[in-house]
């Protein structure tokens, strides 16, 4: 396979097996709530520095940004338990972490309600508030009759409600977004839901995502692992921290978007 856009980690994936997709959403899909960093941290960043031990405001950025990027992919209340932590060492007297997922998510929804409103209105199109070739990548992959689930750590409700502003709802057998029963909801426990009930051995499943989390969780049960280095806000290019860490998580297939899918699919499903 001759595409420069597709970067093979693991020559030796087995081909041809492939019947069921799992999709993270933020970041491998959808574009809605590109630059979300750029809202949590600084609001972490806020909150720390009101404690009474707290560092310098550049040492405290730090140590937020790289807690924020180890658990990029989980659930956004796990960041706000390690804010919790965080706040403690340095001697404040902390909120609930779902009090802190709500300032966060209010703050969010400032940044991002014109794109919702611009979908809903048809100001703005699927096309573009999607990761370039997307689209097309799920209408190629379920006319190919493979059965495809999403999972997300956003919050199910508004899962459910952006992947229908996105046109996405019927290509989706099951969609899956973070409880308030956290401990119960997992990226992990989907996939293995998804293996149990439908008695899968790992080639016949196939895992797009941005973060570590879908990627190790596939790797764990055999699956087929390909990493999304999205740049969100350039929609071109390659991240290349993104890419960094999704080679470490074990990634067997990288791409920048789904612009070289197809020869990527033809490949992975043996076809001329």
């Amino acid at each position: 396979m001759n595409n420069p856009n597709i970067e093979i980690i693991n020559p030796d994936i087995i081909q041809g097996k492939i019947q069921f997709a799992i999709f993270d959403f933020d970041g491998t899909i959808s574009l809605i709530r590109e630059g979300w960093q750029q809202i949590m941290i600084p609001m972490m960043v806020e909150v720390l520095l009101q404690t009474s031990n707290h560092e310098s405001q550049a040492v405290v950025e730090q140590v937020v940004r790289t807690y924020v990027a180890n658990t990029t992919g989980k659930q956004t209340i796990y960041q706000m338990i390690r804010l919790v932590e965080e706040i403690e060492k340095r001697g404040g007297t902390p909120l609930e972490p779902l009090e802190y997922k709500n300032r966060y998510h209010d703050l969010l929804m400032d940044r991002i309600i014109n794109r919702l409103e611009g979908l809903r209105n048809g100001t703005l199109t699927p096309t573009e508030m999607t990761v370039t070739g997307s689209l097309d990548a799920l209408k190629m992959i379920t006319e190919a009759g493979i059965t495809c689930f999403l999972a997300s750590g956003t919050d199910e409700k508004y899962v459910f409600d952006e992947v229908d502003l996105l046109g996405l709802t019927s290509y989706f057998k099951g969609i899956y977004g973070a409880q308030d029963d956290y401990l119960n909801f997992s990226k992990r426990m989907v996939i293995q839901k998804i293996i149990r009930e439908n008695h899968l051995s790992g080639p016949e499943m196939i895992a797009f995502g941005d973060g570590y989390v879908e990627i190790e969780d596939t790797k764990a049960v055999g699956g087929i692992a390909i990493g999304l280095a999205t740049n969100e806000a350039a929609r071109s290019g390659v991240d290349d921290w993104k890419r960094d860490r999704l080679i470490a998580s074990g990634a067997d297939v990288i791409l920048p978007d789904f612009i070289p899918f197809p020869d990527l699919w033809h490949y992975l499903m043996m076809e001329e």
